[in-house]
């Protein structure tokens, strides 16, 4: 690490707050973000950085003065340190333009802090309240073809053309990445050729399911997929009138739609109800908010069977969404541990949820603690001679 000289004080450069590669000498003088302060027995100690988005958008704010008077401001930023960067930037003046401003006389007010960063590159967009603007133009110098949002399970899904592939993912994979740091959203990658073929096998999939599970025939199973429906629990739960407003159904059809539909759920959640209790998990856990059978499945798979055992887990090991790296070519591809996110990943359950189970399952342990001693000793005895 590297110690630096305040005066009254000393700060401390961590390795991981440094940018790469770059040479620090005794004498030197340096500028850094004050990162956290923490009081310690020997005095406060202070922790500075240089890789921090923040330590960048404070040079920004120093060599751009509509940035330190307010009329631009940095939205979002994203860092490689060292090597690359991208910041989002809009005006509340629109007689300033955010990226002209930022830009400067023939680059001088960006190459200043360029230079401080130890030569990092550094992508200066508009930034935009509209999400798939604003993905598009994080995604720059690549062209993108369409932009698929799921707010759900916060990814997004960028079509861009073949040509375009190895420019939109970057080398590395560090545009895709810079741009999923900065709109924080997971960004998958792919082709029109990827999207057409995942596009059929989806399709294909759900159809195959929708005539398997409410026993119909192939057409009416891929008009249901065409109109939008993905799962069972559409079916079942939507507005009938969504259904019967189908061309080609009616009202008739499409209450026994959903009758079936119901049906099918109920054959579900029995057997998983059946399959959970082979696994040995207690019944106690199916009481708790938010659990259904087949997560109790995945629990049990997981060795998770007793309230305790659930109760000893974090809310992360249960619900974090799983890290999937942008499709690339193979031959750029970069091997990574796999990630493979909470327990309950692929359930799309929110922080919130995930706090109340493990919360309701902590419960007993509260409740026991409350609980009166049971007496001893002479008090026993004379407990029991009452």
């Amino acid at each position: 690490h590297v110690v630096v000289d305040l005066g009254r004080a000393e700060g401390v450069i961590r390795r991981d707050q440094q940018i790469p590669r770059e040479m620090v000498r005794v004498g030197d003088r340096i500028r850094s973000l004050i990162l956290r302060v923490a009081r310690e027995a020997r005095g406060p100690q202070i922790f500075l950085s240089r890789a921090h988005p923040d330590f960048m958008k404070k040079l920004f704010a120093q060599e751009v003065p509509e940035i330190y008077d307010g009329i631009i401001e940095i939205k979002a930023a994203a860092r490689d340190p060292g090597s690359r960067a991208k910041i989002g930037v809009i005006s509340y003046d629109s007689s300033i333009d955010p990226v002209g401003a930022c830009v400067g006389m023939k680059g001088s007010r960006v190459q200043a802090v360029v230079q401080e960063m130890q030569g990092e590159k550094i992508d200066i967009i508009p930034w935009s309240e509209d999400l798939a603007t604003f993905v598009v133009n994080a995604l720059q110098p690549a062209t993108v073809a369409r932009v698929v949002i799921d707010e759900e399970e916060n990814r997004i899904e960028v079509v861009v053309p073949d040509d375009q592939l190895s420019l939109a993912i970057g080398r590395r994979g560090q545009n895709v990445r810079l741009a999923s740091q900065l709109t924080n959203s997971q960004i998958d990658i792919l082709t029109e050729a990827d999207a057409s073929e995942k596009r059929q096998r989806e399709f294909i999939e759900r159809s195959t399911m929708f005539q398997e599970e409410l026993d119909v025939d192939e057409t009416l199973a891929q008009l249901l997929v065409a109109e939008g429906f993905t799962s069972m629990e559409e079916v079942a739960y939507v507005d009938s009138d969504e259904i019967a407003s189908i061309e080609g159904l009616d009202d008739e059809i499409a209450g026994e739609l959903q009758s079936r539909a119901a049906e099918a759920l109920e054959r579900r959640e029995a057997a998983s109800r059946e399959t959970r209790r082979g696994l040995g998990v207690d019944d106690a856990l199916a009481e708790l908010p938010h659990m259904t059978e087949a997560m109790l499945v995945v629990l049990g798979k997981a060795n998770i069977r007793t309230l305790d055992d659930l109760a000893d887990l974090a809310t992360d090991e249960l619900i974090q969404k799983k890290r999937q790296e942008p499709r690339r070519r193979a031959e750029t591809a970069v091997k990574r541990p796999e990630d493979k996110g909470g327990l309950l990943a692929d359930f799309n359950l929110t922080e919130e949820q995930g706090n109340e189970i493990i919360m309701a399952a902590r419960a007993h342990w509260f409740e026991d603690e409350d609980a009166p001693a049971a007496p001893t000793g002479e008090d026993a005895v004379a407990e029991q001679a009452e």
